[in-house]
């Protein structure tokens, strides 16, 4: 991997962040909004503000923050919320590409202790990337594999081929109307990843992919990583794919989806 393939981590700013995921006692600042600043954007409880902590160079971070309840969790918003939550997201993530001033534009949301986050209070992140353009690190096929459910304009699969490995659940949305369809299958991929799996996951990661012809989404439970992975690069593949799909279809889908 090429020098310029990377991004420079700003220590000195990281060192400040306020980091509650791990230390509870720690005051959670999504909470004291009314201290909150550089708002750009609020549809109450959403709300979109500038990143007090932008550790990453050329870049431009923003926060999206999801609600006003510090210990909620997505899984259990509710349609309308669950819905606003995305259109509002997508909007202002597509706002960004758009805008013409970056080589890509990032979204994406941590959750769990094993999910790269600092903190616990739902959000998720928009991040302009000046130079770098992650959709060629991108393969197509992590992106496909068993359909688990679908309606027009929407698919939820299982990676067959996953980035990291084990199990990663996609949502590849290619008519933009059916977006809160889209929503509804991340929602399902969430609530199964924190309660399936016997409730041994607390962790996971939502990226989203704006390729040419479609949104892509993917959900991914997050554990220990694989040290064949961190060292070798080599991802695994459950023998439990089938198995997976077919507690996702029991219970969660009617019969005839």
């Amino acid at each position: 991997m090429a020098q310029s393939d990377y991004l420079t981590f700003n220590s000195a700013i990281g060192r400040q962040k306020p980091q509650n995921m791990h230390n509870r006692t720690i005051k959670c600042p999504f909470c004291d909004r009314k201290n909150l600043t550089d708002i750009i954007a609020e549809e109450w409880p959403l709300l979109l503000l500038k990143n007090k902590y932008p550790v990453l160079e050329d870049t431009y971070q923003t926060v999206l923050i999801e609600t006003d309840v510090c210990d909620d969790e997505l899984s259990n918003y509710s349609p309308d919320h669950l819905h606003r939550l995305f259109r509002f997201g997508v909007k202002h993530w597509l706002a960004m590409e758009d805008s013409g001033e970056f080589a890509s534009v990032l979204f994406y949301k941590n959750h769990g202790p094993y999910s790269g986050g600092t903190i616990t209070h739902p959000h998720m992140q928009i991040v302009g990337l000046k130079y770098l353009d992650y959709r060629q690190q991108l393969d197509p096929r992590h992106l496909t594999g068993p359909v688990v459910a679908n309606r027009p304009g929407v698919e939820f699969n299982v990676s067959d081929r996953p980035r990291v490995g084990f199990f990663e659940f996609n949502i590849i949305l290619t008519d933009r109307d059916r977006l809160d369809t889209m929503a509804d299958y991340i929602q399902t991929a969430v609530h199964y990843t924190l309660n399936g799996f016997h409730k041994s996951c607390t962790s996971y990661n939502i990226f989203f992919y704006h390729l040419a012809d479609c949104l892509a989404v993917k959900v991914m439970p997050r554990f220990v990583t694989s040290p064949l992975f961190v060292g070798f690069s080599i991802p695994q593949v459950s023998n439990r794919n089938d198995a997976v799909i077919r507690e996702i279809r029991e219970k969660y889908f009617a019969p005839a989806e």
